[in-house]
């Protein structure tokens, strides 16, 4: 069976990117002195813009054409994680780049109970999910991707009739070099139909062997083997008990004996752990499980340890527990850790910070820890974004403007008595309660990100009022004879 995705960058990025569905946009990438379209969604093909086009005069025929840079090996892992998820219909999937995935079905159809609803599940399941998929099956992985790229009739080949499903299709649908298209084209062969009835000899002479290859793959003549994709090996121990097991100790036992045998594993192929379940499977049927998360990668049993006694409380071993399951389903490279006293990680990359977090996550909850890096952007409320890890690098450097430790999510009116036109307050109303403003530093001008929104820029000042306390306030658009909007938008420390 093989599948072609019509729009395989397109879709994917639509799928991740909601307010890509409804709008043309392409990718591109410099061509020597031009930036070339190399993919392009539904949209934008409906209104002229094509692959292959440059994005100069795609602009020209749709205006608000949405240009994304290509970046190379988008595909190859698009078609990876496509090819992986169709393991479920078939034990052998193998990524055809760039548009496509080639399956062996043999001995799988049945179970959907032909070879037609098996290739309906298989495009169906695809296209609910996003993508504008095509496929075919028949004898040859030769002759499938033929008939689904080129095929106009039915998409089912029947056993043995390969030549008569690839006499009318043009020369492209054999996998040729494009050198030896043009050159089929300019001799006037349409359709691969008047190359099977020619001597192989003849063929060999003019066109070269890939020509002959390619055609005898095709019609059967010939095999052609894939190359599967190999699943990841799960990381997963497993330790049943003689005996069931309802005491804590014998549950930290079993936890322990788990972790070592699981760590060792991951110390050989140079990973660490960022996230294991462990599964208790109760003599009464019942299953239950807990959790832990780190911040980085670890193959330290002491220190899974004891981030899994902080959830042993939350195991309920009922009448016992017979069989214990550990899962990692998620692991990240590790560096080699040089061992010597003049080697120790420093900042962000110490291990004992990483393995600090871990043990405070474990008790208060990771979503109550975050770190926060610095975003191109003016507002203040979008100017910082939460780092994906602790070691992610900020993009930009943090600003130099004082800035309040403390800042609002969304700004409180306030009542301010102030002179004009860019006096800071004299005094200023907030939750009821009057302060009278003794230091005040301002206004710094902020201007509204126009590409994103509308309104009023906002002059900031920061103040010190006669209680000692200090915060940041501004003034929203310029002073208008007395309806000027302020609001309160931090605390400094």
């Amino acid at each position: 069976m093989a599948i072609v995705f019509r729009h395989l960058l397109t879709d994917g990025l639509a799928l991740r990117r909601a307010e890509l569905r409804e709008v043309p946009f392409v990718f591109a990438a410099p061509v020597k002195n031009r930036v070339i379209i190399t993919a392009a969604n539904i949209l934008a093909e409906q209104q002229g813009a094509f692959a292959g086009m440059a994005v100069a005069d795609a602009r020209a025929a749709v205006p608000e054409l949405v240009v994304i840079n290509d970046t190379p090996g988008k595909s190859a892992k698009l078609l990876r994680l496509l090819g992986l998820w169709c393991i479920r219909y078939t034990p052998i999937a193998a990524v055809d780049l760039p548009d496509g995935l080639l399956l062996d079905i043999s001995g799988c159809t049945h179970l959907w109970k032909d070879e037609r609803g098996y290739l309906k599940e298989i495009v169906l399941k695809l296209r609910n999910n996003g993508f504008d998929a095509r496929a075919a099956i028949a004898d040859t992985p030769g002759a499938a991707w033929a008939v689904a790229r080129f095929g106009r009739t039915s998409p089912i080949i029947a056993t043995g009739m390969q030549t008569q499903a690839l006499t009318g299709l043009p020369p492209a649908c054999l996998r040729l070099d494009l050198l030896i298209i043009d050159k089929l084209q300019k001799l006037g062969f349409r359709t691969i139909g008047p190359l099977l009835a020619m001597p192989a000899s003849v063929l060999r002479r003019r066109f070269g062997k890939e020509l002959l290859i390619r055609l005898n793959q095709a019609l059967g003549r010939l095999n052609e083997t894939l190359v599967p994709l190999t699943p990841p090996v799960p990381y997963v121990e497993r330790l049943p008990s003689l005996e069931p097991i309802r005491d804590v100790s014998g549950i930290e036992i079993a936890i322990e004996h788990l972790l070592t045998a699981l760590c060792l594993r991951l110390r050989s192929e140079g990973k660490g752990l960022r996230k294991a379940i462990l599964k208790c499977h109760r003599i009464d049927g019942r299953r239950v499980q807990v959790g832990i998360t780190t911040t980085k990668g670890s193959h330290s049993v002491s220190h899974l340890l004891g981030l899994f006694r902080l959830q042993i409380s939350k195991i309920e071993p009922a009448l016992g527990i017979e069989l214990f399951v550990l899962e990692a389903p998620r692991v990240e490279d590790m560096a080699t850790v040089q061992e010597q006293i003049w080697a120790v990680d420093r900042g962000l990359a110490a291990t004992s910070l990483a393995e600090l977090l871990d043990r405070i996550a474990g008790k208060v909850g990771p979503e109550a820890i975050r770190r926060y890096l610095p975003a191109e952007h003016y507002w203040p409320e979008r100017a910082v974004k939460v780092a994906a890890s602790l070691t992610e690098e900020p993009a930009i450097a943090w600003p130099v403007q004082m800035r309040p430790i403390s800042l609002l999510r969304i700004p409180e009116p306030i009542e301010v008595m102030a002179l004009v036109p860019d006096n800071p307050p004299k005094t200023f109303v907030h939750k009821g309660k009057r302060h009278r403003i003794i230091k005040a530093d301002g206004p710094e001008r902020i201007g509204r990100e126009w590409w994103q929104d509308s309104g009023e820029h906002r002059d900031y000042y920061a103040v010190e009022d006669s209680d000692g306390q200090r915060y940041w306030l501004f003034r929203s658009g310029h002073y208008d004879g007395g309806d000027a909007r302020w609001y309160l938008h931090g605390y400094f420390a």
